[in-house]
């Protein structure tokens, strides 16, 4: 428009003022320009308006103002929704308007770009201006135009939202959309199904298609945009249809089956029911099927008839059927309707058929009569017959008549089965037998006769060495046994008398031959044995090719037989022994030694010796009560060979596991190379073993056959070579390890293998730290720089104290034991030292705010400082001093139990918790003191008590008259025992017994706290105490080692359980305490121990803890009671011990609730069935105690019934019987009365054990569920558990369940 119409105008304006001279003439060119700069800036500008004017009205077009009364002025932009395979999409696409709707802006700006300055159309030849374009250049501003294309943008993007959520209408169709339908109807067909939820699929599928076809919209207008849905919809509604006739074309396909089947089924049973028997047996089977059919099958087929006509009921309306198919649907029907007239044709052939075979019955039996007669003929015959050349044809007669009568037999059986299925009574035939019974005799005696004339030339002319001399001896006894019985039988039967007679006579001729035929015949006789016996004769016996035994009889050897017997009889012991020895031989050849691979070291061991070791055992007897036997001279050398060989193995054996066991200790410690070289010597005489075993393996592992290995080259000497050098190499290692014990001696406590696990890592410090744990009391782990220097030490609760000194790893040049001893020297004086700041600390500062500035050991050993030194002050100055104090006391302990209460760091958690239980005792003995009114501080109320003071920049601790010296032990940060009455007594004793140098035993029953005390009592004192349980198996040597350790460091031993210790190693124990109580006393510095000099440290002690309860137990010898003060401990004050442990968890109703747990443990001892495994002692207390303090931190706000409620059912309810869960409910029901349990939420753990149970194949059935959850809230208050029921209740699946499922929830 603006080139046709107004650029012409301007033109023509241009041409009339030319005529009325109104513009420059070509004359003044300079004018003529400005003139025309004048007319190009006058339309760039008219050009401008008209650009700016047009982006405006075309963004009112689409973005309406809202005053707008054009909003539908223009119909909307049609945009489709299609299915794109599995998606729905927008067509075009929302991307696709802005980028047209951008162009358009752009198309705008390009137009008026495009117009020419008038000039240059005006004049064909205007000179061209390098500085000026030809064109005309209104500016757009990019601000400008940028603001306009942003109001479009968002325009089309607030326009956007209408139509999404019109999408979202056909979110119920995604099944559709995604083709997950598909999938569904492809498993559903793949299954088993009822007619009805078949025919269900497919109406869901139906009413699907419709509603999409008639509910859903097809065009809607929606803002800007006009949405046209008819093709998404024709698209879905298609899908749908598509499933909906897959499950209908397989229903018509199994229709059409199932028919088919029906029509095969009926057509099978019309031939069958039509069919003509041939016989009585298949008469009857023939009746039989027939019935089973109209009884059982038919009302089977009938039932598949019904579910037939309801397939066709419903496929009539679905789809079209072929004339086949209806040919198909038609027969099936017809078949059922015609089956009554086959059965009825059946009844009629099986009477026509019954009739004709019962006459054919009897005229077979009539005709079986007279053949039976035929038979009794024929058996008289054998009465006549004598003539001994005929037996072999009297035999066959007699074999050929006995044949029929067995055929006979079965024939009267078949003759009377048919009679029982016509319900006739069974016909017995009693002739058949009476005649079987006759011939019998004669059989057995023409076949004696035949087989003994056969025999008899085989045995006397046949080959000679084929003879069995017993087998021979065993036939003929048999004969002759039998012609006797036969004589007796044919009494009244002359000719068989005759035959009988003379066969007889024949046996007995030949019997009288079969000692000569013994000797002769016996296998065991050798070239030596037939000389022997040709001596005796005087001529030649030797056998030769040709020899028979009708020849030796002919030399009539009688005269010699007797000493020819002898000769026999030692042969064939002989032969019986060469027999066995090649026996035994031949069982080793399939025996080899199993050799497998030892890890990655490239050589094997020796493994499942078992069987080489009986054959060995059995074979090594055998052969030594062979060599016994007097018949063994011909084999001798051979056996004694043979015996040489099978020790040789006994000894190569024993010898190789021998190594083998040292080998396998030693290869991973010598395979370190630190230890190499810290044990050059010891490291050599390894490596040569290592090379003897490697080089043995590789021949042995080349034929693995016994006997072969056996024979290896000098494989005895070097086996024992071995054995030397390993004696010598473990011989140097236990001296390095006693030498690097001496210098560090809290490795004494620590077992070989642990030792030389800690001396392996001489080049890594830090590798050391897993095994601190075992030579310190407190120090789990340190803190290394990283020039390998350690600066701090770290408990195992993750507290943290830093050393007096720094301690250089490295100036130990790799000896751990070095550092060790300085690490041990830094914790004492740091602890020291850290007292002492504490000390200082103490009066400066809020106690609430100073117990949460030390390390936990100081904090209770320090207040327990002040709290003697406050006591002493307040004695002095009377009694309302001291009864200020009892109250200063109780504000205190308020404060902590405040502090307990509200957030804590978890290490301060523990130290408060253990002061308080101190606190607690503290406060209860200074009550104590002002009831009784004690006023001066010697009384023996005040001294009785554990009292500390820090004199000369020491701690001391002392009660009564005895004093320790605080050992500064690192302890680490851990719990108190709670102090009662019986506590205390037992401290007391303890205390005494180590003033007089003495050790302490605690006795009595289990639960009693006899362990816990004396470790108690160690922590206030800060010593190390190692618990150490004993056992039966104990020896005096490793009881030693422990003593070394002791004596050497200082340390505290609790030996618990010492009287399971055997008598023998007790009276040995009793003079190793003597001598070091012996040491202490006199004073010495250097103690000489069972043979080895060792530094003493004088505060060392012995403890003992006994249960004098059990069976089995020793009595301990008097010697060493006499180095023991014992101490009679009782069950303690439950009551007391939970109230104070609830109070420092933070309780506030700590004593009624305290009150609550004994009662309830009173109770369930009183009132439920006794069981091993059922416990209400300490240890069962204490476990409700743990659960009760984990679940206050964890809902610190919940009311306490209900914690400490759910901590005794969590505790106690998995070990109860079915028959006590009743009672105990109803116990815990009336000491807590309307208590009721939220339910824990085990969701997530209860989903994995669900998905495990499935994986392990499992039924998660209730119970089992239950039963798993109890294993997880037990684990969670006890160490250790015993899962107990009877066989097949489910433990093992239980726990493997859990530990999967607890697995899985850790890697979520």
């Amino acid at each position: 428009m603006l080139f046709s119409r107004w650029f012409p105008g301007v033109q023509n304006i241009y041409y009339q003022g030319n005529k009325r001279k109104q513009v420059p003439t070509n004359a003044s060119s300079a004018q003529l320009e400005a003139f025309f700069d004048c007319a190009a800036t006058l339309m760039t500008q008219q050009l401008q308006g008209l650009a700016l004017a047009s982006m405006q009205d075309f963004t009112d077009l689409i973005v309406q103002p809202p005053t707008s009364v054009r909003a539908y002025e223009h119909p909307g932009f049609i945009m489709r929704l299609i299915l794109d395979n599995d998606r729905v999409k927008f067509e075009p696409e929302f991307s696709d308007y802005e980028a047209i709707f951008m162009n358009i802006f752009t198309v705008m700006i390009k137009a008026v770009n495009l117009l020419p300055r008038v000039e240059t159309k005006l004049y064909s030849k205007w000179p061209e201006n390098r500085n000026r374009s030809t064109n005309l250049r209104p500016i757009i501003l990019i601000e400008v135009l940028e603001k306009y294309k942003k109001a479009v943008k968002d325009e089309i993007a607030k326009e956007t939202q209408a139509p999404m959520e019109h999408l979202k209408l056909y979110d119920k169709y995604t099944d559709l959309i995604t083709k997950q339908a598909d999938r569904d109807v492809e498993q559903f067909l793949s299954e088993e199904h009822t007619f009805e939820e078949v025919t269900a699929e497919v109406a869901r599928y139906q009413n699907l298609r419709d509603e999409i076809q008639f509910n859903s919209r097809k065009c809607v207008r929606l803002g800007m945009f006009e949405m046209h849905c008819d093709e998404l919809i024709r698209s879905l509604s298609k899908r749908a249809d598509a499933l909906c006739n897959r499950i209908i074309a397989k229903m018509f396909k199994d229709h059409q089956d199932l028919n088919q089947r029906l029509c095969d089924e009926f057509e099978r049973i019309s031939e069958k029911a039509l069919s003509t028997p041939s016989n009585t047996h298949e008469l009857m089977e023939f009746k039989a099927y027939v019935e089973k059919v109209e009884t059982v099958d038919m009302v089977e087929m009938e039932g598949k008839l019904i579910e037939s006509k309801n397939y066709l009921a419903f496929l009539i309306e679905c789809t079209n059927f072929s004339p086949v198919d209806i040919r198909l649907n038609n027969s099936v029907f017809q078949w059922y309707g015609r089956m009554g007239e086959i059965f009825e044709e059946h009844r009629k052939i099986v009477k026509d058929k019954t009739e004709q075979f019962q006459e054919g019955l009897k005229m077979r039996c009539e005709r079986f009569i007279e053949e039976l007669e035929g038979y009794a003929k024929q058996a008289e015959e054998f009465y006549s017959y004598g003539d001994l050349q005929e037996v072999n044809r009297y035999l066959k007669k007699a074999q050929a008549l006995n044949a029929k009568l067995d055929m006979a037999a079965d024939k009267i059986d078949q003759f009377n089965a048919e009679e029982e299925a016509y319900g006739w009574p069974t016909t017995s035939y009693p002739q058949r037998k009476k005649i079987q019974d006759a011939l019998k005799p004669y059989l057995q005696l023409y076949d004696m006769t035949v087989e003994f004339n056969t025999k008899y030339r085989n045995w006397m002319d046949g080959i000679f060495t084929k003879v069995n001399p017993d087998q021979v001896d065993l036939d003929v006894g048999n004969y002759w046994r039998a012609l006797y019985k036969l004589e007796r039988t044919f009494h009244d039967s002359p000719n068989a008398l005759f035959i009988t007679t003379r066969i007889k006579a024949k046996v007995e001729e030949f019997k009288e031959h079969i000692p000569l035929i013994q000797v002769i015949c016996n296998p065991g006789l050798q070239d030596r044995h037939w000389e022997a016996m040709s001596e005796i004769a005087g001529y030649s016996l030797k056998p030769s090719e040709d020899s028979t035994v009708s020849s030796y009889i002919e030399m009539h050897l009688e005269p010699f037989l007797d000493k020819f017997e002898t000769i026999s009889e030692t042969a064939s012991k002989e032969h019986s022994l060469e027999k066995a020895m090649v026996k035994m031989i031949s069982e080793w050849d399939g025996m080899e030694f199993v050799l497998l691979s030892y890890r990655e070291t490239g050589t094997y061991i020796l493994s499942a010796v078992d069987d080489i070791q009986m054959l060995l055992d059995d074979h090594i007897v055998k052969t030594q009560t062979m060599r016994g036997s007097p018949f063994i001279k011909p084999y001798e050398k051979k056996m004694r060979d043979w015996e040489g060989k099978l020790l040789l193995v006994q000894e190569i054996l024993d010898e190789w596991l021998k190594v083998q066991a040292t080998w396998l200790y030693l290869e991973p410690i010598f395979s370190s190379p630190d230890i190499m070289s810290q044990m050059p010597e010891e490291g050599r005489r390894f490596t040569t073993v290592d090379k003897t075993w490697k080089d043995l393996m590789k021949c042995a592992i080349q034929d693995r056959h016994v006997l072969t290995v056996v024979m290896i080259d000098k494989m005895l000497e070097k086996l024992k070579k071995c054995n030397e050098l390993l004696e010598l190499i473990l011989k140097g290692l236990n001296e390095y390890l006693e030498k690097k014990r001496l210098f560090f001696p809290r490795f004494f406590f620590l077992s070989n293998d642990e030792l030389l696990e800690i001396l392996s890592e001489t080049k890594d410090p830090t590798r050391v730290k897993p095994h601190l744990k075992k030579c310190f009391e407190g120090i789990a782990s340190v803190e290394f720089t990283e020039v390998l220097d350690i600066t701090h030490m770290k408990s195992s609760e993750g507290e943290v104290v830093e050393l007096i000194t720094t301690i250089s790893t490295a100036k130990a040049r790799g000896q751990v034991e070095k550092w060790l001893v300085e690490l041990e020297a830094a914790m004492v004086s740091s602890i020291r030292k850290v007292i002492g700041q504490a000390i200082d600390a103490y009066p400066k500062s809020e106690r609430i705010n100073w117990v949460r500035e030390w390390p936990g050991q100081t904090v209770l050993c320090v207040s327990q400082a002040f709290w003697t030194s406050e006591v002493q002050t307040a004695i002095r100055n009377g009694q309302q001093a001291l009864e200020n104090y009892l109250d200063q006391c109780n504000d205190q302990i308020d404060g902590i139990v405040t502090l307990v209460r509200g957030k804590l760091s978890k290490q301060n958690r523990v130290t408060l918790g253990a002061l308080v239980v101190l606190d607690v005792h503290a406060r209860d003995v200074l009550a104590s003191l002002v009831g009784k009114c004690v006023s001066d501080e010697n009384d023996f109320e005040w001294l009785s008590q554990l009292r500390y003071y820090w004199e000369e920049q020491h701690l001391q601790t002392k009660m009564i008259n005895a004093g320790l010296r605080y050992g500064y032990e690192y302890l680490g940060n851990t719990p108190r025992l709670v102090i009662t009455p019986l506590t205390d007594r037992c401290y007391r004793t303890l205390f005494g017994a180590l003033h007089l140098h003495l050790g302490g035993a605690p006795e009595g029953p289990a639960g009693t706290g006899k362990t816990e005390t004396t470790k108690d009592l160690a922590k206030a004192v800060a010593k190390q105490c190692v618990v150490f349980n004993c056992s039966d198996g104990l020896d005096y040597l490793a009881l030693g080692k422990f003593f070394k350790g002791l004596l050497s460091c200082g340390a505290w031993a609790c030996f618990d359980e010492f009287n399971r210790i055997d008598l023998e190693v007790l009276s040995v124990v009793a003079q190793q305490i003597l001598t070091i109580q012996r040491g202490i006393n006199t004073g010495s510095d250097i103690l000489v121990f069972e043979g080895t000099e060792l530094k003493l440290n004088p505060t060392c002690a012995v403890f003992i803890t006994m249960n004098p309860g059990y069976a089995g137990r020793s009595e301990l010898p008097d010697n060493l009671k006499a180095l023991f003060r014992t101490v009679a401990m009782m069950v303690p004050d439950y009551a007391m011990i939970a109230e104070i442990v609830l109070y420092s968890c933070g309780f506030v109703t700590a004593r009624p609730l305290s009150v609550k747990i004994v009662a309830t443990y009173r109770l369930c001892s009183e009132q439920l069935s006794s069981q091993h495994h059922y416990d209400y002692g300490m240890r069962a207390v204490k476990s409700v105690l743990t659960a009760a303090g984990n679940l206050k931190l964890k809902y610190p706000e919940e009311n306490e019934e209900i914690l400490l409620l759910r901590s005794i059912i969590d505790v106690n309810l998995p070990k109860f019987l079915s028959h006590d869960l009743p009672l105990f409910e109803g116990i815990t029901s009336d000491l807590f009365p309307g208590v009721k349990l939220p339910k824990p939420d085990y969701n997530d753990i209860l989903e994995s054990i669900k998905i495990f149970c499935k994986s392990m194949n499992l039924q998660m059935t209730n119970f089992f569920a239950e039963k798993i959850l109890q294993i997880f809230e037990m684990m969670i208050v006890r160490h250790g558990f015993m899962i107990v029921g009877e066989p097949f209740g489910g433990k093992t699946s239980a726990y493997r369940v859990l530990a999967a499922a607890l697995g899985d929830l850790c890697e979520k």
